[in-house]
């Protein structure tokens, strides 16, 4: 098996993803060995039900793909996530607030998902492709105080995703002990691979099995 599967999020966000499709994606994950799927929220319990007698986790998505819900909605969302069957949450940072500058409503929302979470991994998509590098930098300051596990660096479904300099930003910023993901735009094993050697711990793609073949 390769190795680099044991660090994919196999992923399917799609707004035309179908069950058949998901249901695709967990079989894919199975047969692989990707460490996940990422679902959205409506498809956690399919996923849950077709990866029950797996290893692979399920993960869903919240505040997905701007971030501007009201915390109180995202921290809904995570509960009830949870609750169907979710094992992983990555959420969108409320990237107006960021580049505001208001860093204490920033750290509310992500601090509302991490306690609705309940022990479960948070990962928080920063969409960096909006952010300068001192705004980046004083996200994950604000993320790994407010609890995450886990910086992402895109939604990929903005302008940009994952390049190889956000991710030793990302990974010098929060230091070894949390998680930086890598996601948008990885399609082959050799982008996966320069991620990895940037200080990536996670990878999101929905080309996963092109990317190990």
């Amino acid at each position: 098996m390769n190795p680099i599967a044991r660090i994919i999020d196999h992923t399917l966000l799609a707004p035309d993803a179908t069950p058949e499709k998901v249901a695709r994606l967990c079989r894919e994950a199975i047969e692989h060995g990707f460490y996940s799927v990422c679902v959205s929220p409506v498809f956690v319990p399919l996923a849950r039900d077709k990866l029950a007698d797996s290893p692979v986790r399920v993960c869903t998505v919240v505040g997905f793909p701007a971030g501007v819900n009201e915390p109180d909605v995202k921290a809904y969302e995570t509960r009830l996530a949870i609750k169907r069957g979710a094992d992983e949450i990555d959420m969108v940072m409320n990237i107006g607030a960021a580049k505001a500058g208001d860093w204490e409503k920033v750290g509310f929302d992500v601090e509302s998902v991490v306690k609705s979470a309940g022990g479960k991994l948070v990962k928080v998509i920063l969409e960096t492709c909006l952010l300068t590098d001192a705004e980046k930098l004083r996200a994950c300051e604000v993320c790994v105080a407010a609890g995450a596990g886990f910086v992402k660096t895109s939604t990929g479904f903005s302008h940009g995703g994952a390049t190889e300099a956000d991710v030793r930003l990302l990974r010098a910023a929060v230091g070894p002990d949390v998680g930086v993901k890598a996601s948008g735009g990885i399609r082959d094993y050799e982008t996966a691979c320069r991620m990895v050697e940037a200080g990536a711990t996670r990878l999101g793609a929905s080309s996963s099995v092109k990317i190990i073949s």
